[in-house]
């Protein structure tokens, strides 16, 4: 028996549903509630593509508003000290702040992913950067996956990609 499954789906939309809709917040014609609605439903539509297509272990986590390395960041707590964040879970808008920069504080840096033309931000470690796990929005995926009655599977970047693509 084959099993199909793969590592992720193109989160941006058939109709490009993602980037209107973050272009719109960041106009702040909507609200963060609003962007997580339209995030919501394309997740539930790109879930069920790949479950009509046969792939048995859906991805879950491979999702992102702006890219899966700063989701990384957000995940593990690992916001730079510069932008003055703390601990604390990221809100929506600290994670638009560290790809996007603020008047004072400019964004992280922003590269290429390995030699294609996808670009990611890059995690920037300190000797006094702190990890703190915070799975509140993975697990919030998962849940949202179990309730149409996907198979999810989560994804991940790994550890040492996400070590490696960072930067001291």
């Amino acid at each position: 028996m084959t099993i199909a499954h793969n590592l992720g789906f193109p989160r941006i939309g058939v109709q490009r549903e993602l980037k209107k809709a973050l272009e719109a917040f960041w106009r702040e014609e909507i609200d963060a509630k609003q962007l997580a609605a339209v995030g919501g439903s394309l997740r539930a539509q790109h879930w069920k593509v790949q479950q009509a297509a046969g792939i048995a272990h859906i991805p879950v986590g491979d999702f992102a508003y702006y890219d899966q390395m700063l989701n990384m960041t957000a995940l593990l707590g690992a916001a730079p000290a510069r932008f003055g964040f703390g601990g604390a879970p990221l809100t929506l808008a600290q994670y638009f702040t560290l790809a996007r920069g603020a008047q004072d504080q400019p964004a992280m840096e922003m590269t290429k992913w390995f030699d294609t033309n996808y670009h990611y931000i890059v995690p920037e470690f300190h000797p006094d950067t702190q990890f703190t796990l915070d799975p509140a929005w993975l697990l919030a995926e998962l849940d949202e996956a179990l309730a149409l009655e996907i198979d999810a599977k989560p994804v991940l970047i790994g550890p040492l990609t996400y070590l490696y693509l960072g930067k001291e």
